[in-house]
């Protein structure tokens, strides 16, 4: 799709599409916050934000997703603290998602895509910065994918149950023959639960392709970290959580790679 394609799918997107690119960056203001503190068990939900360095309580303009970091110019406005690019970054991930949704689909369906997205998001991020996949997170998206199931492809229940059974018990098992042959961890149960989700949402037959597609990812990240000098050996890894939720967020919008 053609920048051109994408603006003229935006204006015909209509209110739910519209009410979705508005909501976005607030939607990943709040996703920042829990991928900070979700992992710390720090409550994120009511509490309210403080800058981390200076302890000071932030107020009201100082959360306006994008605008209050450029206004402060990346600082915080009581310390002066560089506040890097963190919060930015993810409201603009969270824009990103919301409009592949609206490229994709149309009508109260854009909302269930920018679920999902918004959702993989956060899961990948927090295995990005903390190697963790929470089951905070990463079970209720199964149980949110067979709802959306149950709710919208009655049809398509019992290849969604079947691929969360089979995604969670691949992945487990491949995880502990690692284990047992290399003698360390290779793939957690966060993977495995995240296979689960996906397998939930996009169906046992898409199994092979999510995977297939994280994979490719993974190994074109390795490529391009090795190409800008970063050293990886036979004992280096990845987070896999962030390839998978790419691969599972792409496969729901835009269907299997092979038909």
């Amino acid at each position: 799709m053609t920048g051109t394609e994408l603006v003229n799918r935006v204006a015909d997107a209509g209110a739910a599409g519209w009410a979705a690119l508005l909501a976005a960056p607030f939607v990943g203001s709040f996703l920042g916050v829990v991928v900070r503190r979700l992992p710390d068990r720090r409550p994120f939900a009511w509490a309210r934000s403080r800058c981390e360095w200076c302890g000071t309580r932030l107020r009201v303009s100082d959360l306006v997703p994008l605008y209050s970091w450029l206004a402060a110019a990346g600082r915080c406005r009581y310390c002066a603290h560089p506040l890097g690019w963190f919060y930015p970054g993810i409201e603009l991930a969270a824009i990103a998602v919301a409009l592949a949704a609206v490229a994709a689909d149309s009508g109260q369906g854009i909302w269930l895509d920018c679920l999902l997205g918004w959702w993989l998001l956060a899961l990948g991020w927090i295995d990005l910065r903390r190697w963790l996949l929470p089951d905070a997170l990463a079970l209720p998206l199964i149980i949110a994918g067979l709802a959306a199931a149950a709710a919208f492809v009655p049809d398509q229940l019992t290849d969604r149950a079947l691929g969360a059974a089979l995604g969670y018990l691949s992945l487990r098992l491949v995880g502990l023959l690692y284990r047992v042959l290399r003698g360390r961890e290779g793939l957690g149960q966060g993977d495995a639960k995240l296979l689960a989700a996906s397998g939930a949402w996009v169906g046992v037959t898409a199994l092979p392709q999510v995977v297939l597609g994280a994979a490719v990812t993974a190994l074109i990240a390795a490529a391009c970290l090795r190409l800008g000098g970063v050293p990886l050996g036979a004992a280096s890894a990845l987070p896999f959580g962030p390839f998978l939720a790419l691969a599972t967020w792409l496969i729901w919008l835009f269907g299997p790679f092979f038909t």
